[in-house]
């Protein structure tokens, strides 16, 4: 599914800080393929994905929030699959005339739609879009000014009059684009920010390995990834002794990143004009974080705060290890060097027995 969604989006993401908010549906028949579906559609709120669904008619989806979302709103699940089916049935029709039109029956063929609506949550400003196309290129687009469809080339001439001619159509996607979409944007809108405000928030810590390393300013369980950070240095903006690091995943939905403030050229009477900002979208207050040795953790120690009691407990053990091992070595050797120490007894004997031999 994964490397299908990369062929056949051309998608108008908008990274970066923002506060705009969008609901888009994406839908794709293709014919003369083996290993994908016939059908395939899902529905994304901004970037995560909503709601999966293709030829089996199943529903998937992936975020913890919408799963939350559909248990307290099963008429919500039941609808997508619905709707799943009718453009199921309606994609294969559209997919088949289009290949007889335009003399295409042999091959890989595909028809896609990109529908939704997007809503600016500060100027409340909304507006909605319906494009189609076939085989990778723009093929008709609706108007909702002029609630009239739009060729994007000759060959769409003949569905552009064909739609055209039916105004209730028309009307529904006038009405569907520019007031039911965008009302349901801010309900999913409402319940995924009172899910994530009860589930996680962002937590920014100051992190150094050694007092000549830069100084990290962390933050983690932060969402959605349209966040900035930056360091700031009297009300400014830091660029030149900042290194930026890209916004990472973490394992429950949530993000983090990092940025570092090279110190080694700031006085320590300066330390206090420097501040860690982060910002996050759709939230107006600022987390700042001032720059102070007290607020940095490392687990560095200097040498010379090494206790002295800790010195003792490892030398003098170190000692009496290498003391004994010099007693054993040399014990050792007078054991089995080739001669041992005589009783007094047996020493007279022996010089007895040979004073009788000589005589």
């Amino acid at each position: 599914m994964n490397v299908f969604m990369l062929l056949m989006l051309p998608l108008f993401f908008q990274k970066g800080f923002a506060v705009k908010h969008y609901l888009r549906d994406f839908m794709t028949a293709s014919s003369g393929t083996q290993n994908l579906p016939e059908f395939m559609g899902f529905v994304t709120f901004d970037d995560d994905q909503f709601g999966y669904c293709d030829s089996s008619g199943r529903l998937e989806t992936q975020q913890e929030w919408v799963r939350r979302f559909i248990q307290d709103n099963p008429q919500v699940s039941e609808y997508y699959v619905q709707e799943c089916e009718r453009f199921k049935n309606l994609f294969r029709g559209y997919i088949e005339d289009l290949n007889q039109q335009m003399n295409r029956t042999e091959g890989v063929h595909t028809f896609r739609r990109i529908a939704g609506c997007e809503w600016d949550d500060e100027t409340e400003e909304t507006d909605g879009f319906n494009q189609y196309g076939y085989d990778g290129e723009d093929f008709i687009s609706f108007d909702l000014e002029s609630s009239t469809w739009v060729a994007a080339k000759p060959q769409a001439l003949i569905t552009k009059h064909k739609w055209d001619g039916d105004l209730l159509y028309s009307e529904i996607l006038s009405n569907m684009y520019l007031h039911i979409c965008p009302e349901r944007l801010k309900i999913y809108f409402g319940y995924w920010k009172r899910f994530k405000k009860n589930t996680a928030g962002a937590s920014v810590s100051l992190l150094q390995r050694t007092p000549s390393s830069p100084v990290s300013c962390h933050v983690t369980d932060f969402y959605p990834d349209k966040a900035e950070m930056f360091w700031r240095r009297d009300g400014q903006e830091v660029h030149e002794d900042g290194q930026y690091r890209e916004i990472l995943p973490n394992h429950d939905d949530t993000f983090q990143m990092t940025v570092e403030l090279n110190i080694s050229l700031i006085k320590p009477e300066d330390w206090r004009r420097y501040e860690c900002v982060f910002h996050l979208s759709g939230v107006k207050e600022e987390i700042v974080t001032r720059l102070d040795r007290a607020n940095i953790i490392t687990n560095w120690v200097p040498p010379s705060e090494f206790p002295v009691v800790t010195v003792v407990a490892v030398v003098v053990p170190g000692l009496l290890l290498l003391a004994l091992c010099i007693s054993g070595l040399y014990l050792w050797r007078r054991k089995y060097s080739g001669f041992s120490l005589a009783k007094s007894s047996e020493s007279s004997s022996s010089e007895t027995s040979s004073e009788a031999a000589t005589k």
